[in-house]
Order: structure tokens, then C-alpha cells, then sequence
């Protein structure tokens, strides 16, 4: 059985005998002096309480506490005084006392504060337990990236996912993950443990799409169950709410979903009995709303609604040190499915598969990677497995002979590689594909080289 650690932080050495010698047998008790001596304890020991004494030598009872609370937020801290000083104990309460005791302390009562505040720190242990696990099981191959492109959009939504409200707008093409920010955004937030649910506002009818999101009250009409039914919202109800393709929500729809976000409450269709949810929105779209606000077919009140917070996900054609990272995650996953065997990816299919548009993004690349491995056999997928792509790889272009002649005095050739890198990109605009084909070298490798001599594109 675990024995939860508690320090015991007070001057009075009668004390601290009497209390380690109760604690003992069912705890494991740590003794602290003074408050600097306490701090540099919990800086060596996993602790999972403290009794602090506001009364001590040096820095008090109130200075430690806010000490411990910008060292370790969460840990329970238990007061005690000495006498029932009121200010004292409010102030180490708002600063995020747990409870307090009175000294002489009694017995019983130092039996039910104990067993009241680790109650605490068992339900927050159960709890991080619960978030790793969701963690664990969030698929890893939704969070492969390696392009500086998708790591940028992977520390906003670590960003954004401490933020209990805050509404999301992500953008990007069809196919480029945009869920899985979403969903990332969600595992990460203390939202976690709660229901996600996400609802494609382009894949349902303008006549049902009101109903699926808001629900609707009993007998609102005709076919629909005599019970009601809950809408989307109201089950996201504590967790978060994705709404896909919102560019697609018509009008009216709009009009309550902005009401809602202003207010937090909505009327199902058909019923008259307002309902109160605590929902994060996260909205998706494959459009731009800017645009869709100036064509008139989006409303601008709910467009600043939504952009609280907006990321932009690019295509995988711009992150192309993801492709076979992601490709080989894939290849593993459809072994498994599969009962196949490949093991790697030999160079020349790696050069099509980074050279490939893939104007359906990820999604594509998924699927050609199934195909692969349903099809082929073998250990290694080859450039002719992919020949359903309908890609060839070009031949270089041929380049007059250049001969450099190192003169007596030597050279610098790390310059002299910087100085190529800086021309390519200035003949190319700062296109780094077409700086890398004027190179003969890939993108990635360009892309290494000029981070290598830190080159400012």
C-alpha cells in the first residue's frame, strides 16, 4: 500500500517528535525546522503534504507558503497556528492553503484534515494517472512531425490547450490534420477526462444540421424521437467541441451558434427550456472565413467570435521532412494490419514520395502507403511499388563543367558552401526547392545546411 510523505515543517522539536511518532505508523514523516530548511527538502523529496506552521524562525509560515505554492502549485499545504488568528489563516487560505489546524492540536481533528486533504492528493494522483493514460492512447502517429513548418503549429497548441475557454479557429487544407491539432489541443487542456466531440457541418443537410447541433425538445417534429435528443453541444458538455468545416454553417445557424458563444446558453429546436453548458469551441475550416466574410457568405460577428486563437496548418507539400517520417509510421501500422513485413523505404521510392504534390495531404499519403503494403511483398518498398503516383524522378539537369582551383594559400570551405547557399536562394527568391535544385542537393539536406551555418533566409 502506498505511505504518502508528509513534511512536517516547525520549530518545536517536542512537536515534531509527538507528530512523527503519530504519523509514523501509517505515513512516512519528514522533518523540517524552518521554512528555508523545508524548501530545500521538497527541491530532493517527492512530497505529498505539508504541515507548516505559520509561526517560524527566519521566513515564516506565509513566505514559505508562497515559496512552495511557486515551487510545486499543486501540493497540499495544511497550516497550523497557534492561536486563532483569523487575518493570518485567511491570507495563507487565498494563497492556497488547503486547511488549517489550532494548536494544541487535537487528535480527532488532525485525523479528519489529514484524511480530508489526501483524499485530495489521491483524486489528483488518480487524476494525472487518467491524463497520462489518455495521453498513452492518443495514436502517435497523429502527432508525427519533424518540418520546423508543423512544430511551430504543435507548441501553439500546447499553448492554446492551457487556456480553458479559449475558442480556436484552425485553418488548413482538407486532409492536413487539423482534428488531430484539434484533438491535441484537447489532451493537452484540463479538459481532457471530458467527452470530445466534433460534428462536420459540411457533411450534414442545412434541415438537420440545426437539430444535430443544438438537439431538439420532445415532439419538436415530425420523425424525430418523442423523447428529444441531445445536440452535439450539450453532449460536449465539460469537454470540447470541434466544429469541422464551419464555413459551411448556414445562416441561421450562425446566428444561434453566435448567441451561444456570447451567452453560453441555447434553446433546443422546438423547446422553450434554455440550457447552460460549459463547452471549449475549436472551429476547422478549409477555407479562408476572412474571404467568406467579404463575399458576404459568413458572418463577421462570429468570424472575431471564432479568431480568438488561429493557427494555420500547412499542406504537407510545404513540410517535407514529414513525409517519411510519417510514410514509415504508416508502413507500420499496415504491417500490423496487414501481416506484412516491410522494414524500409529504399532511397529512390523516399525522392518520389518527397517529391509527390500530395494535394490530398496526409490523408493521401495514408492511402498510398496502404495500397503499398496490401499489394507488394518484400522487406523493402520499392520506387516501382509507387508507380501508381504517376511520378517520375527527374534526371539532373546537365551543368557545364565547373572546376574550382584551390589556390596556394588554401580555402574555407564551410564558407565556400555558405556562399553557394546564399546565391541559390537569392536566384531562387528564397525558394527553398528550387534553391536546392540549383544545388543538386535535396530539400531536406538544404534545409539542414542552412540551419548548420545558420543562414537567414
Amino acid at each position: 500500500m502506498y505511505r504518502y510523505t508528509i513534511l512536517i515543517v516547525d520549530d518545536d522539536r517536542l512537536l515534531q517528535n509527538a507528530l512523527k511518532n503519530i504519523l509514523d505508523e501509517h505515513y512516512t514523516p519528514v522533518i523540517a525546522g524552518s521554512g528555508e530548511e523545508a524548501l530545500r527538502i521538497l527541491k530532493k523529496t517527492p512530497v505529498d503534504l505539508v504541515l507548516l506552521d505559520i509561526r517560524l524562525p527566519g521566513m515564516d509560515g506565509i513566505e514559505t507558503l508562497q515559496r512552495i505554492k511557486a515551487m510545486a502549485k499543486e501540493l497540499v499545504v495544511i497550516m497550523m497556528t497557534a492561536f486563532e488568528d483569523v487575518a493570518t489563516v485567511i491570507t495563507s487560505m487565498k494563497l492556497g492553503a488547503h486547511d488549517y489546524l489550532v494548536k494544541p492540536l487535537e487528535m480527532e481533528m488532525l485525523e479528519l484534515v489529514l484524511a480530508k486533504a489526501l483524499d485530495t492528493v489521491r483524486l489528483k494522483k488518480e487524476v494525472e494517472e487518467l491524463r497520462q493514460g489518455y495521453l498513452r492512447q492518443f495514436n502517435i502517429e497523429q502527432i508525427v512531425g519533424e518540418s520546423e513548418e508543423i512544430k511551430q503549429v504543435f507548441a501553439f497548441a500546447e499553448k492554446v490547450a492551457k487556456g480553458h475557454d479559449t475558442t480556436v479557429l484552425i485553418e488548413g487544407e482538407s486532409g492536413v490534420g487539423k482534428e488531430v491539432i484539434a484533438r491535441m489541443i484537447h489532451h493537452r487542456s484540463n479538459r481532457f477526462a471530458k467527452p470530445f466531440v466534433g460534428i462536420n457541418c459540411g457533411a450534414i443537410s442545412r434541415e438537420l444540421l440545426e437539430s444535430e447541433l443544438f438537439g431538439y425538445g420532445k415532439g419538436a417534429f415530425t420523425g424525430g424521437l418523442q423523447e428529444g435528443k441531445k445536440g452535439k453541444i450539450e453532449m460536449a458538455d465539460n469537454g470540447t467541441l470541434l466544429l469541422d468545416e464551419i464555413g459551411e454553417l448556414q445562416p441561421a445557424a450562425q446566428v444561434k451558434l453566435l448567441r451561444f458563444l456570447e451567452e453560453r446558453e441555447f434553446y433546443p429546436v422546438g423547446s422553450t427550456q434554455k440550457k447552460k453548458v460549459d463547452v471549449r469551441i475549436i472551429a476547422a475550416t478549409n477555407r479562408s472565413l476572412e474571404e467568406q466574410v467579404r463575399a458576404g457568405a459568413f458572418r463577421e460577428d462570429l468570424f472575431y467570435r471564432l479568431n480568438v486563437a488561429r493557427v494555420t496548418v500547412p499542406p504537407l507539400a510545404q513540410r517535407q521532412a514529414d513525409i517519411i517520417p510519417l510514410a514509415v509510421v504508416f508502413m507500420h501500422k499496415f504491417n500490423q494490419k496487414f501481416g506484412k513485413n516491410f522494414r524500409r523505404i529504399s532511397l529512390q521510392a523516399r525522392n518520389m514520395l518527397v517529391e509527390y504534390p500530395w494535394r490530398g495531404n496526409i490523408r493521401e499519403l495514408k492511402n498510398a502507403v496502404e495500397r503499398v503494403v496490401l499489394m507488394e511483398e518484400g522487406e523493402t518498398i520499392e520506387a516501382d511499388h509507387l508507380a501508381f503516383l504517376g511520378i517520375t524522378l527527374h534526371a539532373p539537369l546537365p551543368r557545364k563543367a565547373t572546376r574550382i582551383r584551390i589556390p596556394p594559400e588554401g580555402i574555407n570551405l564551410d564558407q565556400m558552401i555558405r556562399d553557394l547557399i546564399v546565391q541559390a536562394l537569392e536566384m531562387s527568391g528564397g525558394n527553398r526547392t528550387r534553391a536546392a535544385k540549383l544545388l543538386g542537393i535535396s530539400r531536406p539536406t538544404l534545409i539542414y545546411r542552412i540551419e548548420k551555418h545558420r543562414i537567414e533566409v
